[in-house]
């Protein structure tokens, strides 16, 4: 994983992942990985069932990118890689 500039801000990330979004995702067979956080662009990669489900646009946008928003900071963008 690339290394952040602001390391306490990928802490928070990483924490609210494990916690609120890992779970619903295993729930559906699938998972979600963090590659890297450049500034507030937060580069992620979801896997099993989620890395080819066709809703996967959706689930990063309504889902991951909406609760990281909601718990850690206003500013986060996701990008799929």
């Amino acid at each position: 994983m690339e290394m952040s500039h602001d390391p306490e801000l990928l802490q928070k990330i990483t924490e609210v992942v494990d916690r609120d979004i890992r779970p619903a995702l295993n729930a559906d067979g699938g998972d979600i990985s963090i590659v890297s956080l450049d500034d507030n662009v937060l580069s992620v990669r979801l896997q099993g069932a989620c890395s080819h489900c066709p809703r996967a646009s959706i689930t990063l946008q309504s889902a991951v990118q909406a609760t990281l928003r909601k718990m850690v900071s206003e500013n986060i963008e996701i990008k799929a890689v």
